[in-house]
């Protein structure tokens, strides 16, 4: 169980907060009595979680764009940060494809931006980059990738986080050799739960036929991606820079995912969402000739077990169990800031 009394008083800024991941992320630092400093453009969709985690009082959100060094270098200046966690970018495969130079700017100069930031301000004491689990050069074989595997995305949104790795290396390489700062990087598998709203996307693609009462349309159920609980990769963030903080050798670069046995097509996961959710809902098969994505895709987290002795704690079943809950809860009109708390204690009460 991760110990979350750590971030009691630590002063944290947190970029991409008005996100799926990013309101998961503060609900959980607030909640843990963090100083939490939100950078990031307005919320991306609406509804949003942003508004419904009720952490706008609860937390100093800023809203700016992460390619604005000047404002990000001035919220720095202003907050001196202890922890940063970077989760702000352009995360859709398919908009970045349609616009593939904003992709780039924000997920490559961005993290330049963020790399600048810690290295001129020395409150910075850990420092996480969060990426994913399509950064790899991917070969479509069975086997899950490791962190030493090249790095080469094949679309704009993979190979512009393939970018940020590489930048995120560089600077750690370049300024951050005297032990001043810890940094790390984490590539995360696909994440559900409750409050995603984003378009391209499964299990919002799930929810929206479910409000709507119609089919749930699938351009590829037989794709093989490593899905998790949004709060699985959360609860590695805070924990990788929790004891990156204590101790600065535990810096690397960690895969964060499911183990093997939750990697599903997504045939199997709307399977699973449609047998939760009942009400005669139903899903087809249509591909719609969109742009290249991956089919089969998994990682060996083989590394973050051996270090931290981490261990998923909700299977997929499980992940979409928690996703139905949380939709449910916000279709009956019940208190979204306190259905993600009651997750959250669960989720780190679940024994190891």
């Amino acid at each position: 169980m991760i110990d979350l009394t750590f971030f009691n008083e630590k002063k944290i800024l947190v970029t991409g907060h008005t996100g799926f991941k990013g309101s998961w992320m503060c609900r959980t630092l607030v909640g843990a009595g963090a100083e939490v400093t939100g950078y990031s453009l307005e919320a991306p969709t609406d509804p949003n979680l942003f508004v419904m985690a009720d952490l706008e009082e609860r937390m100093n959100s800023v809203i700016g764009d992460i390619r604005d060094l000047e404002k990000l270098s001035r919220v720095f200046e202003d907050t001196r940060p202890e922890i940063v966690i970077h989760l702000a970018a352009q995360p859709i495969v398919r908009d970045s494809y349609k616009e593939p130079v904003y992709t780039y700017e924000t997920n490559v100069m961005g993290t330049v931006n963020i790399c600048e930031c810690v290295r001129k301000n020395n409150s910075v004491k850990s420092f996480l980059n969060v990426t994913t689990d399509k950064v790899y050069e991917n070969k479509e074989w069975e086997w899950g990738y490791r962190e030493n595997e090249p790095l080469d995305g094949y679309d704009p949104y993979s190979n512009s986080k393939s970018c940020s790795e590489l930048v995120t290396h560089s600077y750690k390489n370049s300024f951050f050799t005297d032990g001043r700062v810890a940094v790390s990087t984490a590539r995360a598998g696909n994440v559900i739960g409750g409050g995603d709203f984003a378009n391209d996307r499964i299990i919002p693609d799930c929810v929206r036929a479910a409000k709507e009462r119609k089919d749930i349309i699938i351009r590829n159920p037989f794709s093989t991606r490593p899905y998790q609980h949004v709060l699985e990769p959360v609860m590695a963030y805070l924990m990788i820079v929790k004891e990156q903080y204590g101790d600065p050798g535990l810096q690397g670069y960690y895969n964060v995912g499911p183990d093997e046995t939750d990697c599903v097509t997504t045939g199997e996961l709307v399977d699973m969402f449609v047998q939760r959710w009942g009400e005669g809902l139903k899903w087809i098969d249509q591909y719609d000739g969109g742009p290249h994505e991956a089919n089969f895709l998994k990682l060996d987290c083989s590394k973050l077990k051996t270090t931290f002795g981490w261990k998923p704690r909700w299977s997929v079943a499980e992940a979409l169990d928690k996703t139905v809950e949380w939709t449910k809860a916000w279709f009956a009109g019940e208190n979204i800031a306190e259905v993600m708390d009651r997750q959250i204690g669960e989720f780190v009460s679940v024994e190891q």
